[in-house]
Parts: C-alpha cells; structure tokens; sequence
C-alpha cells in the first residue's frame, strides 16, 4: 500500500533512495505507463501498445516488459538491461502532486527504495537538494507534463479509428505456444488513407511522430521474444 507524503528537508533530511534494480524493489512488472513526448525514446528497446483500464475503460499507452504478469524481461538481477529506463520507473519513489496551481514533490513512504542506510542522498547536510533530487525534479515535471498530453492523443486515435485490437501467436523454444492479446495498436491501414488535412493537424498537434514511433516500435516484439527464450533456455535444456 502506498504511503505518500510531502516531501520536506525537515522529516525527509536521512532520506535516501535505492536506485538499482530488481524485482524487490518493484521492478517485476510486465508494463509501465507512458507519453507520447517519451515514445522516441522508448520505441527503441520496447514494444508500444494500448491498453484499456479496467476501472476507467480509457485508453492509455504502455511500454510493454514481459507477456506474463509481473513478468519483466529487461531485469537481470539488479540491473536494468536496456539504455532507456522508462520515466515512471526511473522515479520512483517520488510522485508529484498539486496543491492549487503549485506542483510538489511526494515520496512514497512505504516504497522499498527508500532507505537511511544505502542509496542516493535526497538533501543535502545543511538541507539544500543534492543533484539526485534536482534530476527527479527535472523527470517528475516531464511526466506531469506528458501525462496531460494523453488525453489529446487517445482521443485523435479514436476519432480517427486508428486503434484497433490485436493478438499475437507465440511459440517459444520449449515448444510452448501462447497467445498474447487483450491490447491495442495503431492501424497502419487506416492511417495510410486518412487526407492530407487530416495529418497535417496530427502533426500541428505533436500526434503524428508519435503515431510512427509507436509502429516502429512494434519490431521490439520479436527481441522481447528472444528475451523470453533466454528465459526459459535453462528448463528447456534440463528437460
């Protein structure tokens, strides 16, 4: 259960932060969230897609880590084996709440980064932020910002029906076959007829580069196979 509060140099002047990975620090998870702004970045290492939350029924687009629950395939042990670290990972344990028109920065109390004993300082001895904390502020001001763009963004998609649902047919080296679905993607069929007018208002909005970041990124799929049976290789060569 999360347990977020203000963060303050008063309370908080111990705090210190785990930054390494591994699945008891919460790493273990198939997916994160994210934004348009951060797909060209992402498009190179993971699968973009869609998915439709349960409690909303909203679209939102998630960089995708693994085929099984709490399944990320991009942890080994306590590293985080891609260049790009998606930016609701990186900050973690910090989240960012508003109070009026003024943004400020919580920490989740109950995370298991935080610590007194290890990790990257949060505040200076006489109280000031040390780097760490001004590179999170930096990266929790990005996801503020990208975040409010997906609203914009799903709505073009839909009014355009350029979403639609799609499966994929696994087989991997133990002779194991899987079907993956539940999710959505761009339809590049739809999107090869829409006018002129159209796209040029796609672009005019910054919908457009991120519409092709998020079809090239599709060619992830098959490294995050790949992944997989490294996975599984060990089993299958003891069977």
């Amino acid at each position: 259960m999360a347990n977020p509060v203000l963060l303050n140099n008063i309370d908080h002047k111990d705090l210190r932060v785990i930054t390494r990975h591994g699945a008891d620090l919460g790493d273990d998870r198939a997916f994160v969230q994210t934004f348009p702004a951060e797909f060209r970045q992402l498009q190179a290492h993971y699968p973009i897609i869609f998915r439709k939350d349960d409690a909303s029924q909203a679209y939102e687009p998630i960089a995708l880590l693994g085929f099984e629950s709490d399944e990320n395939l991009f942890l080994e042990g306590q590293t985080w084996d891609a260049a790009t670290v998606p930016l609701l990972v990186s900050r973690l344990p910090f989240l960012i709440g508003q109070h009026g028109e003024e943004l400020m920065i919580h920490v989740d109390l109950d995370s298991p980064r935080v610590s007194k004993l290890e990790g990257e300082a949060v505040f200076l001895p006489h109280g000031g932020s040390t780097p760490y904390l001004e590179n999170i502020n930096s990266m929790l001001l990005a996801i503020h910002e990208g975040m409010q763009t997906n609203a914009g963004f799903i709505e073009a998609l839909l009014m355009n029906e350029l979403l639609e649902g799609f499966s994929l047919d696994i087989t991997l080296d133990d002779g194991s076959q899987h079907r993956f679905g539940g999710f959505y993607t761009i339809n590049e069929d739809r999107l090869a007829l829409l006018p002129a007018a159209t796209l040029e208002r796609l672009h005019k909005a910054g919908y457009l580069a991120a519409i092709y970041f998020q079809i090239a990124s599709l060619s992830n799929f098959r490294a995050l196979i790949d992944r997989k049976n490294r996975k599984i290789a060990p089993y299958v060569a003891r069977g």
